[in-house]
């Protein structure tokens, strides 16, 4: 990630979560939270057990100890570099994640020649659960350090793709091949850039350690149990995210403070300095406007300076994100004030993409351009801003209607999933029955308990929305059911009702 010189880190922890901010130039671009009864598992290794193989699927499931069996493809079990002598390569890096899943299907043997149901090895978790399905696991460890990732079970040489010059990836690939255990990989991590043996060897030295721990354990338990957990949140994103790039690391919370110091003293000493603990009045959050931040970006429509605004829709399979020129009329002509409302969005849409951590298709339709060199101007400030963002994205040219693919790898929960659940009220659609819609359903029901009504009156209990429809514009609907059962209708309001539900009773 190229991270703005002004890019600042906020850490807040209390007894029940711990959340951390970046910000660049003073706007929030990032966000992580997690709740200490809901720690995330990505990076933990478990001793698990096969219970079933799935040839068809060339897929197995694994019980963890977790509520849903986790789900291992046969990409993630084979090692691909294990035969030969060990390899050289770029690496596409999710930085602590290893290079399973690259092999075509084709050229890999089936699942239930790898696996047998019962049997029993160590994996790790690359992506968290979901509501409806179980955690993906690898059987090809990876342990990150500050400039290193370990591959204690792949024989494997790799630099980070973000290092990108040849020279320097020259460099690196030789410092490896010199100072690598011979039966382990190892990758270098975009911060390892520009550094030198010493540091690798000392990062290495400890991961190895890890490693050694991690094998002795799970040769004593069995399945399925916890071998390994990761770092909590803080010293998972101090350890990944946190760099030179960054002025200063403000914590709030003494006891994460302290622990932040100890482990930056044996990662990166010269970063301890710009650690500062925060214990000024009020909540670090609020004094640099992170909650409403994360307010704002739970709604759809996000405004833009001038006038202008994006909508962000999710879906299950993809996330659509529309521009408007809103009250946004320019100054001379409408190519121009589509050309500016489209530059406008571009830094706007892309930090949105990464606050939210919006992941899988993503798709942004651009208000239509009609010259080609405008349409390439807002690609290329697209691109621009995409190559500031952390996880690994891919973007296919802008169509002449002002469509952009995206694809982008996402390895936590979103935003929205963590922060929110389905509406009680729609399902999860984003829409109720519109007032009309339910007095006519009201209407329906009466009258088709024609002749079937006992009683003098009839009591319909309603939200007080719809009461005050019936009362008003709709009042025609209660005059005719009167009118047509002859008999009375009173009509209650009840504030505890659902906007669509109604009861209705003989009295």
């Amino acid at each position: 990630m190229s991270v703005a010189p002004r890019a600042k880190m906020l850490v807040e922890s209390d007894p029940h979560q711990t959340a951390i901010a970046v910000l660049e130039d003073d706007r929030l671009t990032e966000i992580y939270i997690e709740r200490h009864r809901h720690r995330s598992i990505v990076g933990n290794l478990y001793k698990g057990r096969v219970t079933r193989v799935l040839p068809g699927m060339q897929a197995a499931f694994v019980d963890i100890g977790l509520e849903r069996d986790a789900f291992l493809y046969v990409s993630d079990v084979v090692d691909e570099f294990a035969s030969g002598p060990r390899e050289e390569s770029n690496y596409d890096l999710e930085e602590t994640r290893g290079p399973g899943g690259g092999t075509p299907l084709a050229t890999l043997p089936s699942i239930d020649e790898l696996l047998k149901q019962g049997q029993e090895l160590l994996v790790q978790v690359i992506k968290s659960p979901l509501p409806n399905k179980g955690a993906r696991i690898t059987s090809q460890v990876t342990l990150p350090g500050r400039y290193l990732v370990l591959l204690p079970t792949v024989h494997h040489l790799g630099v980070s793709r973000r290092i990108e010059s040849e020279a320097e990836r020259a460099r690196l690939l030789e410092l490896l091949s010199r100072i690598a255990p011979p039966s382990c990989g190892l990758i270098v991590r975009t911060v390892g850039e520009g550094r030198g043996a010493a540091e690798f060897e000392t990062d290495l030295a400890y991961l190895s350690r890890l490693w050694q721990q991690i094998r002795e354990r799970a040769n004593r338990v069995s399945a399925p149990t916890l071998v390994h957990r990761d770092h909590d949140l803080a010293l998972r994103v101090v350890r990944d995210v946190f760099s030179a790039e960054f002025s200063n690391l403000l914590v709030e919370g003494e006891e994460t403070y302290t622990r932040i110091v100890e482990f930056l003293d044996q990662v990166q000493p010269a970063l301890v300095p710009r650690l500062k603990l925060y214990n000024n009045e009020g909540s670090l959050f609020d004094r640099f406007g992170i909650h409403a931040e994360i307010e704002a970006a739970l709604k759809s429509k996000v405004w833009l300076k001038s006038g202008g605004y994006i909508v962000i829709n999710q879906t299950e399979a993809l996330v659509a994100i529309d521009i408007n020129t809103g009250r946004y009329t320019g100054e001379r002509n409408l190519e121009e004030t589509v050309l500016k409302t489209n530059l406008e969005a571009v830094s706007e849409v892309v930090r949105q993409v990464r606050l939210r951590d919006l992941g899988g298709i993503i798709v942004v339709d651009f208000i239509d351009m009609n010259e080609e060199e405008h349409r390439q101007q807002v690609f290329r400030a697209l691109e621009a801003e995409l190559h500031k963002d952390r996880a690994r994205t891919k973007v296919l040219s802008i169509s002449e209607f002002g469509l952009v693919e995206i694809t982008r790898k996402r390895s936590r929960t979103n935003l929205e999933r963590l922060l929110t659940q389905a509406c009680p009220y729609c399902g999860g659609t984003g829409r109720i029955k519109s007032i009309a819609t339910i007095c006519l359903a009201i209407r329906h029901e009466l009258l088709r308990t024609k002749g079937e009504t006992h009683g003098r009156e009839i009591l319909l209990r309603v939200h007080p929305e719809v009461a005050r429809a019936l009362q008003q514009e709709e009042r025609d609907i209660l005059e005719e059911i009167e009118r047509e059962l002859g008999l009375g209708l009173l009509l209650r309001s009840d504030p505890e009702l659902h906007q669509e539900r109604f009861h209705i009773e003989s009295v």
